[in-house]
């Protein structure tokens, strides 16, 4: 971030009793936190479909042109088209039946030229559809894609579409399609493409020993048909898509210059025994209950989004969980079970686990965990690490939330904590389960820095942090749009199950202020929440001349003026001039003098006038 300062005064050539000044001043301030303006969100607006349970409201996309909201409603198996021209009051447009196009859309993307919905066959486990139309719902074309297509999206230089074709088997696990990405050049327009446009990838090259730690375990399955593609997000600069495959616990990273995989990265585990990793980890008896236990999480991420800070890109998970619920494979067991053995050298209090009130109620994968394949499980692994993770391009972990999410959501909802998304008043049911369950996440730049906005599927609300430094992010707001008084079915509990969250930006946005939008799969709603900037805090009483900020994001202190002692140095002169220092964070402080009498210029908010000093953090 910068801060652009005005000063007044004549040129300054420094003296030697300014420098000592200076380099004392210096010292002061890095013994000093910089503190850092943030933003905050307050729900806007909601357009609600009235249908409760039922997908109504699912994937959710933004059309900055023709200032739509577009999402798909699974229960009608149809795309939705909201006029958001006044984000304080969205308003039905169209709708697009998708019935002629497949069984269900479970994906929409705004492209140039129009929108992309992804639509899976009337049989899962067929080759599904991507299908074109303009902005107003004119079909402009359709191509086939791989077995179901879950999610679709565009680089972002606008000249490929990119389809994670999930690929998963049928109930009875006799068919098992391959996982595949589609990737689709509509550089020639929409209207008129073909099956030539379209670049299907899978993962037939590929054995498990080529890549350990991967979860390759679906019964007699391949990897190229155990693979299962379940998001996408591109590079700032369209030259790599990284592919969260949710059920292998792995990220693929993909070279769309040549189309081909580049790399296949298993995503490891939390380790929950560690502190600030902890977890709920029972509902009964209910109550809650963080604590560090012998668990490992898999991150098994659902939606994942990508920023560049600094030439490197940085890939942000929300890191949900999933399992295999098949006829011949039923991932989940209790660990209370008594089907599902711990080793007991391993675990030599493996009764004291197995009860209720400890780890006995928390679901486990029985997929994982026997290292010496002899029936016991000798490490415990559960799905979901109930965090959002931050790795860069290699997936190598730069940043976890830990045990965050459940600290943050204990203390700001207490009698709500782990609940579901399909009915109030089931407080802790969800602590067996996945907790919170981190489902969406979107990347927005609100002046200078750089937001992580994380949905929670099952207790709801968005988390934002600021992820400006990828290393150290900031929490910064919990906000749950949802009335824990209401009722779920009538409507009255607004909004449950955060399915996807699309960031619009003030160049995008009608009214030239950024909001958030959030698809609710539960409730059937879509709503809009206002991004407001950091109150201006600084040096001076008025903006100018003393101080013009150039963005938002940042906090301006007035730290000395004449008459002050600040750790036990008297300014008895008036230094004045432009210094920095580095913080050996990423980040430098900015610091600026200014040359008056004690006596001269404007009352500052500190009560003085005459000289003071500024200063600013800036990446």
């Amino acid at each position: 971030m910068y801060t652009s300062f005005l000063r007044l005064g004549r040129a300054f050539a420094p003296t030697r009793d300014a420098l000592i000044h200076f380099a004392i001043l210096a010292g002061l301030l890095s013994l000093a936190s910089i503190a850092r303006a943030q933003i905050n969100i307050s729900h806007l607006s909601t357009y609600a479909t009235g249908s409760y349970n039922t997908a109504a409201a699912e994937i959710v996309t933004y059309d900055a042109v023709n200032d739509r909201i577009f999402f798909v409603n699974a229960q009608l198996n149809q795309v939705v088209a909201l006029d958001a021209s006044n984000p304080a009051a969205p308003t039905l447009a169209f709708t697009l039946p998708m019935a002629a196009y497949g069984a269900s859309a479970n994906s929409v993307a705004v492209v140039p030229g129009g929108i992309a919905v992804a639509v899976e066959a009337n049989t899962k486990t067929d080759p599904g559809t991507a299908v074109f139309f303009n902005a107003s719902g004119v079909f402009l074309s359709q191509l086939t894609v791989g077995a179901l297509p879950d999610m679709i999206t565009v680089t972002p230089d606008g000249t490929k579409v990119l389809v994670a074709n999930e690929g998963e088997p049928n109930t009875a696990y006799t068919i098992d399609p391959f996982g595949t990405v589609s990737v689709i050049d509509i550089t020639g327009g929409l209207a008129t493409l073909t099956a030539a446009n379209v670049t299907t990838i899978d993962f037939s090259a590929y054995t498990p020993a080529m890549i350990p730690g991967v979860r390759i375990f679906g019964p007699g399955a391949s990897v190229a048909q155990d693979m299962e593609p379940e998001y996408i997000t591109v590079s700032d600069d369209s030259q790599k898509a990284y592919v969260a495959c949710q059920e292998n616990n792995a990220v693929v990273r993909i070279n769309l210059a040549t189309n081909t995989i580049e790399q296949i990265t298993a995503l490891g585990y939390k380790d929950h025994s560690l502190a600030g990793n902890g977890l709920d980890a029972s509902d009964s008896p209910t109550g809650i209950n963080i604590a560090t236990w012998p668990v490992r999480g898999l991150y098994m991420p659902d939606a994942i989004d990508s920023y560049t800070v600094g030439g490197q890109t940085y890939v942000v998970y929300a890191n949900e969980g999933d399992a295999r619920e098949y006829t011949p494979l039923n991932e989940p067991r209790r660990i209370g079970n008594a089907a599902y053995v711990l080793d007991p050298t391993v675990f030599p209090n493996a009764a004291t686990l197995k009860t209720n009130a400890n780890l006995g109620r928390l679901n486990a994968t029985i997929s994982s965990g026997d290292i010496d394949t002899d029936g016991d499980y000798d490490e415990i692994y559960v799905f979901g690490s109930r965090s959002f993770t931050i790795r860069d391009a290699n997936g190598v972990i730069v940043y976890d939330s830990g045990d965050d999410f459940e600290q943050i959501t204990a203390a700001a909802l207490a009698t709500n904590f782990n609940c579901n998304n399909s009915a109030n008043g089931t407080f802790d049911t969800r602590s067996d389960d996945k907790g919170p369950e981190p489902e969406a996440v979107v990347l927005g730049k609100v002046g200078s820095q750089t937001y992580a906005f994380i949905g929670l599927e099952r207790i709801g609300g968005v988390m934002v942090y600021d992820v400006t430094i990828p290393a150290a992010p900031v929490f910064v707001q919990y906000l749950n749009h949802r009335n824990f008084a209401g009722n779920a079915a009538a409507g009255t509990a607004l909004d449950l199950g955060v399915e996807s969250i699309v960031f619009v930006s003030e160049a995008q946005s009608p009214d030239g202020k950024p909001f958030i939008i959030t698809s609710n799969e539960i409730s059937g709603t879509v709503s809009l929440f206002r991004i407001s900037g950091p109150a201006y805090t600084g040096c001076s009483s008025t903006q100018d001349p003393y101080l013009n900020p150039l963005g938002a994001g940042n906090t301006t202190t007035s730290i000395l003026t004449v008459g002050d002692v600040v750790g036990g140095y008297d300014l008895v002169s008036i230094p004045h001039g432009l210094g920095a220092y580095d913080n050996n964070n990423g980040t430098f402080t900015l610091l600026v003098n200014h040359e008056l009498g004690p006596t001269l210029g404007t009352t500052r908010a500190h009560g003085f006038a005459g000289s003071f000093v500024c200063r600013a953090a800036a990446t």
